[in-house]
């Protein structure tokens, strides 16, 4: 049965024309078997491309280093969590009862997987001239307010220097974990600060974005706050 998205289609600012597109973007796959995995694979791709396209264009100066640590801002997790928050995803989202019971609605990744499936669906009901519209719009504020000094600090290089003037030690990176399935792969990283016998974790779509996470978490505990 499909449901009445009229609230939602206000808050992003598109109206399907097939609404079983929308209705299967917010579908999980505990609740049916025409669930939003394909969608959101298809929408991470959109996403990454045309948040690529508008950064080349916006930061002609910037090198391929700096445009895609200012990419990967963009499109992490938690950038997509607050999108998926602010038009209320959870709300329209559909469950299995096991997931429902475990605060689905709730989970960051879900509410990840389900704004990226949701522009994937409006590509396929529309074109993407259309859905380029839409994330442009949706990440205005964000590309106006966009530093390229805060967001193109190498936090791994930064640790390292740090380390190597404090202890004279490497910082040491470990893969933990890796989660979801082979197109959809979560790193899980450990990042160890030798004689300081301290650990970090982080997580991210690729090793590198997860090594990343890692050592920002580590800055944050062991830089001064005037450094950090």
């Amino acid at each position: 049965m499909l449901q009445n998205l009229s609230s939602l289609y206000r808050l992003i600012g598109y109206q399907f024309k097939d609404e079983s597109l929308a209705n299967q973007a917010l579908t999980h796959r505990s609740k049916n078997k025409k669930h939003n995995e394909r969608l959101e694979f298809l929408g991470d791709a959109i996403l990454s491309m045309i948040i690529a396209e508008k950064l080349y264009h916006q930061f002609p100066n910037e090198d391929e280093g700096n445009l895609s640590l200012l990419r990967m801002y963009l499109v992490r997790g938690k950038t997509l969590t607050d999108m998926a928050q602010h038009f209320k995803l959870g709300e329209y989202m559909v469950f299995g009862i096991g997931e429902l019971k475990s605060g689905g609605h709730k989970r960051a990744r879900l509410l990840e997987d389900a704004f990226e499936a949701l522009i994937g669906a409006i590509y396929l009901d529309s074109d993407l001239d259309t859905v380029k519209r839409c994330i442009l719009n949706w990440y205005q504020d964000k590309l106006k307010n966009l530093s390229v000094e805060e967001h193109t600090k190498d936090p791994k290089s930064r640790l390292q220097e740090y380390l190597q003037g404090t202890i004279q030690m490497k910082p040491v990176y470990q893969v933990t974990n890796i989660e979801g399935d082979d197109h959809d792969q979560t790193f899980c990283v450990e990042v160890s600060l030798g004689s300081l016998d301290q650990t970090y974790q982080g997580k991210g779509k690729s090793r590198k974005a997860a090594e990343h996470q890692a050592a920002k978490t580590a800055l944050d505990h062991v830089l001064p706050k005037k450094d950090n």
